[in-house]
Order: C-alpha cells, then sequence, then structure tokens
C-alpha cells in the first residue's frame, strides 16, 4: 500500500514484480482520461522513458466498475518502456502485471480526488520503499484545480449504470454499492 498527496486513502503496487530501479521514481506526468486514450498516446511515442503515465476515471465510479488495464501495462513491456515508465491508476491491474503499474488510487477521479488535478508536465513522486505516492505540485495550486475541477461526463450511463455510479463505494472500501441514506435521496 501506497499513501500520499496524490493518494490520500490508498494506492495498490505489487513490489515484487518492479525492477529496483524503479522502486523509487520521480517524473513528469503523461495524463489519459480512460484506457483508450492510453493506446493513443503510445502508438504516438508520447510516452517516454522517464514518464508516469496516469490513467484516471477508471475507479469503481468512473469506469463504470474498474476495467483491468492489463492491456496499457503490456504495451509499455512491449515497447521497452516496461522499467523507465511507471503506470498510475485509479483502475485496476491484473496480479500477473509487471512493473511499477499503481492501481487503485484513492480517492478517484470521478470523485475529485487528486489524481482528477492532475496536469501534463506535473511531477509525481514514487517511492515504494518508503510507501509514498506524491504529486509535487504546491497546494495552493491544488486549490485553484479543485475549485475549477467538473465532474467528466460518463462515458457510458443509463439504467443500472447510473445507479451503480451513484451508490457505489471506493476502492479502499471493496467498490460497494451502499444503500442510499437520507441524503442521497434528497440529492437526487
Amino acid at each position: 500500500m501506497l499513501r500520499g498527496s496524490l493518494a490520500p486513502r490508498g494506492a495498490v503496487v505489487k513490489h515484487a514484480s518492479v525492477s529496483p530501479k524503479m522502486l523509487v521514481h520521480t517524473g513528469p506526468a503523461v495524463v489519459c482520461d480512460g484506457e483508450e486514450e492510453v493506446r493513443d498516446l503510445l502508438t504516438a511515442g508520447r510516452v517516454r522513458a522517464g514518464g508516469v503515465l496516469v490513467i484516471r476515471y477508471e475507479g469503481p465510479r468512473g469506469g463504470p466498475g474498474m476495467r483491468e488495464l492489463s492491456i496499457p501495462a503490456a504495451m509499455l513491456v512491449g515497447m521497452g518502456l516496461g522499467e523507465s515508465v511507471a503506470m498510475v491508476t485509479d483502475g485496476r491491474y491484473s496480479g500477473a502485471t509487471r512493473g511499477p503499474c499503481i492501481g487503485h488510487v484513492c480517492p478517484e477521479a470521478s470523485e475529485g480526488g487528486p489524481i482528477a488535478l492532475v496536469r501534463e508536465g506535473d511531477t509525481i513522486r514514487i517511492d515504494i520503499p518508503s510507501r509514498r505516492l506524491d504529486l509535487l505540485v504546491p497546494e495552493d495550486e491544488l486549490d485553484r484545480r479543485r475549485a475549477a475541477w467538473c465532474p467528466r461526463e460518463p462515458r457510458v450511463g443509463g439504467g443500472f449504470l447510473d445507479v451503480y455510479r451513484r451508490y457505489v463505494s471506493g476502492a479502499d472500501t471493496g467498490a460497494l454499492l451502499r444503500a442510499p441514506t437520507e441524503e442521497h435521496r434528497l440529492h437526487t
């Protein structure tokens, strides 16, 4: 488990699969909103050694659900970037994923978590031995971004997906459906 300014409620990494040279990594963010954008970034060569690929809006609410992001992880390895680029997401990876792949970032982007505030080129620091995941942006700048943030329009919706998105808990509490509270009923 990692915690820090980018993941105040936690994130998960399989540290045994991370190359020793990537256990501590600081690099510029390359940001995309969903798995489909990742493929375009990778094939266009926009992800370079030393970077941190941020894939957001793939958490329980944002997906909706938590798609497994093993394809982007495999693409990085196939492109020779598996030991020089870290991936950070509010989505999830399979148990077979290798490399510096950090998932389950909480709170997720769809909740307005810090991952939603990351901009292209922001510096991200990963320190697995110290169990840290930090966005190196001044707090006053994050406050400005937070004030301007608007939830992203869902990629898919309607019916049960809208109900799920409204009542699902974060990955840190199991992505469980919660019964509507009186407060939910008043605001929906």
